[in-house]
């Protein structure tokens, strides 16, 4: 049974029925729409369990590989690996809880579900190409659903924060393009398979009288870092995700949040690491700068912005810097923990923008100073709140504590003033995510509308309890998720220690 185009095509293939099945603008028709999505979501992530239990962590290759001739030249390849697979299960597990969260929304509801439904195709999609063109059709792809997301059902600014969200992504994508031209020409070949068995050339370059170290290696690892940098995203082409967020609809957020910014990561692993061991190596320190930033940077950012949202997403480019440098730390428990934090993140972040989006659908404000004294009112909601506070900051028996601690492990290893830096951050959180949680959920009730503000909803609680689930199990028993990538990023890190070695061994034989 091809599971994998199963688990790809079938969101897509609801989209289709809902939007040519469900017509109509009256309350019924919504009722039939919301229900639809949730189905074919929900299915979606029944299957992706398949792919989970045939799974064999051991077999460090793709398996599940399906392999048809497309068109002349493309080929429609798709396979999942321990690096892959996690990210898939993330998918389809985050998207029936962003159906769900976004029940409330009345306005062009068959449009709003199946633009999450091809968004979560383009997605699954990203994460399974074994084929280079099909992963950037994929990965470019996805913008549009989420462009018409922001752009339809966002906020008063929502044009503004769409078209920059548009634009960022795809120039940054375009020199990636560029690159994928010129590894063809190289290598003869966009399967992803072979590409990683290829050696590309990492000889020094003289380009218009600079010397280029690394050669083509780190001429094609600069195009991938200029789309990947973007899409996670890294200080200082970072600005986009902000608007992006206070702009997006909750649901909108939650996903964004949650998957969309994984893709950086992933690409990072799938193509920059193994593929430009050289170039990466030669960038290490350059990385390790700009995630030390936008840790440092990010948090000091948060801790002065007045919109809830704004604080969470700039939380989100300081926890994303954990994650480049784990990435380039290129040792075990770097990528392990690189691997972890993304992982983790997209449980935290999802439940946290879900969090925002409750207390606005009953206050309709994001404003900080507006809130206050929620504990008296909303006891359950200041738990759970409490909860994923902690997790975002860090505290051991969560998920967050084990992607930060592994991930600044490994960069101590390669540099300890990245280390440092990185572990000021964890401090820096603490602080802005405990006086966000202090003035909204403590204090005295100011606002008279907060007076009769309701707890959650039992549908709200059904959204929080699987993030729950996710956040602690990770944290107590973090082997749920290092047992199935672990042996992956081990071939991963063997690969480019051998390719790194061979082009030293190289180079020492040239100059002698």
């Amino acid at each position: 049974m091809p599971l994998i185009s199963l688990v790809l095509w079938l969101p897509a293939i609801g989209a289709l029925i809902l939007i040519y099945g469900v017509k109509g603008d009256t309350p019924q028709a919504h009722e039939n729409a919301r229900w639809a999505a949730m189905w074919a979501t929900s299915a979606t992530f029944v299957i992706s369990l398949f792919l989970l239990f045939g799974f064999d962590a051991r077999d460090t290759g793709f398996q599940f590989v399906e392999e048809y001739q497309w068109l002349e030249g493309l080929t429609y390849k798709v396979g999942v690996d321990g690096l892959s697979l996690p990210f898939v299960l993330l998918t389809t597990f985050i998207m029936p809880l962003v159906i769900y969260a976004s029940w409330g929304v009345t306005t062009r509801v068959q449009e709003y579900m199946a633009s999450f439904l091809v968004l979560e195709t383009l997605m699954i999609g990203v994460f399974v190409s074994l084929d280079m063109i099909l992963f950037y059709l994929f990965f470019e792809g996805g913008l549009i659903p989420m462009f018409l997301i922001i752009g339809v059902w966002g906020g008063k600014d929502r044009i503004y924060a769409a078209f920059k969200f548009f634009l960022y992504t795809l120039l940054g994508s375009l020199l990636m393009l560029v690159a994928m031209v010129a590894m063809f020409a190289e290598a003869g070949t966009t399967d992803i398979v072979q590409l990683l068995r290829h050696t590309f050339p990492s000889e020094t370059l003289t380009v218009a009288g600079f010397q280029i170290a690394g050669g083509m290696q780190t001429l094609l690892w600069l195009a991938f870092f200029a789309s990947f940098a973007v899409k996670m995203p890294m200080w200082p082409v970072h600005t986009w995700l902000p608007d992006a967020h206070v702009q997006a609809p909750t649901g909108g957020s939650m996903v964004l949040a949650a998957i969309l910014l994984k893709m950086g990561g992933y690409g990072f692993l799938r193509f920059s690491l193994p593929m430009f061991p050289v170039a990466s190596e030669l960038l290490t320190n350059f990385v390790f700068v700009l995630s030390c930033i936008a840790i440092v940077y990010g948090s000091l950012v948060a801790m002065m912005q007045e919109d809830i949202k704004k604080l969470i997403a700039y939380s989100s480019v300081a926890h994303m810097g954990f994650v480049t440098l784990g990435i380039f730390a290129a040792n075990r428990q770097g990528v392990d923990g690189a691997m972890f934090q993304m992982i983790s993140h997209g449980f935290i972040s999802a439940a946290l923008f879900f969090a925002v989006g409750v207390v606005y659908d009953r206050t309709h404000t994001r404003e900080i100073r507006a809130y206050g004294g929620l504990v008296t009112r909303m006891p359950v909601y200041a738990l759970i709140f409490m909860l994923f506070t902690m997790g975002n900051v860090g505290l051991p028996g969560t998920s967050g504590f084990v992607g930060e601690f592994l991930s600044m492990m490994g960069a101590f290893q390669v540099n300890t003033w990245a280390a440092f830096f990185a572990a000021t951050g964890v401090i820096l959180s603490a602080a802005y995510a405990l006086w966000l949680y202090k003035r909204v959920i403590f204090g005295e009730i100011v606002r008279v509308e907060l007076r009769d503000i309701r707890d959650v909803t039992p549908r709200e609680i059904a959204v929080f309890a699987p993030l729950i689930v996710g956040t602690l199990a990770l944290g107590v028993y973090p082997s749920l998720a290092t047992d199935i990538f672990g042996p992956s990023v081990a071939a991963l890190l063997e690969s480019v220690e051998a390719q790194r070695a061979a082009a030293d061994a190289a180079t020492t034989f040239a100059q002698n």
